[in-house]
């Protein structure tokens, strides 16, 4: 059975010896049928909302800076940034080379550098050394971009709703049951069976548990910086 939305409503209406659905009726279902493939879309959600940064849920941005803009929206899609991953890439074109740029608070920004966003001059902008996380949902840029470099950042996305048959999850085919479990428990509580719907939730966590242990879940090392001679 295919990964996507319609495989995984399968997935529950094979556990339940209901009639499995096919691509010609899957759109017009109603009653217990569209609860199921709510039930796929809410366990699916439960799984990325667990976590802010499962790793199915990456994405690398570009971004073409605009000279004078200092200000720049987060992503719609974006659930969390990355602060340590923002750079501007080399450019032949613009002259200039690779520069990471190094995360500021928000607070040291008003202090030292919030004039630039008051200051119509040119004389204060350049390639930019510093991101700042503000608090209205939009990164800033310090000092200013004097040229359109181009800016690479990572972020992690909230994750999205399956609508059509075909729509495949974003979390990895591997964990399919996990979603299939964590749906049978509101596939459970809609037929209030409380016993299975409770043992369906129980194995819907531990499936969570896993993944946070596979994906999550690090073992952090120190560098030895000494020099030895």
């Amino acid at each position: 059975m295919a990964y996507d939305f319609l495989g995984l409503t399968n997935d529950v209406n094979r556990r339940l010896n209901e009639v499995e659905l096919t691509t010609t009726n899957f759109a017009a279902t109603t009653g217990y049928y569209s609860f199921v493939k709510e039930a796929i879309n809410s366990a699916i959600r439960h799984i990325n909302q667990e976590e802010f940064e499962w790793p199915w849920n990456h994405v690398e941005e570009e971004l073409t800076l605009v000279a004078g803009v200092s200000r720049e929206p987060f992503p719609v899609d974006a659930k969390t940034l990355d602060m340590q991953s923002f750079r501007i890439q080399r450019s032949a074109t613009l002259g200039n080379g690779t520069q990471y740029l190094k995360a500021l608070q928000y607070e040291e920004y008003l202090e030292k550098y919030v004039d630039q966003e008051y200051d119509s001059g040119t004389a204060n902008r350049g390639m930019p050394r510093f991101i700042v996380r503000a608090p209205s949902r939009e990164f800033i840029l310090t000092p200013e971009p004097d040229k359109a470099y181009t800016l690479t950042y990572e972020y992690y996305i909230l994750g999205f709703d399956l609508v059509l048959a075909a729509d495949v999850p974003s979390i990895p085919e591997s964990y399919r049951h996990v979603i299939v479990n964590g749906a049978m428990y509101y596939v459970y509580q809609f037929r209030n069976d409380a016993q299975m719907a409770n043992m369906s939730k129980q194995m819907f966590t531990e499936g969570i548990k896993y993944l946070r242990t596979q994906h999550i879940n690090r073992s952090d090392y120190i560098r030895d910086r000494r020099v030895h001679f």
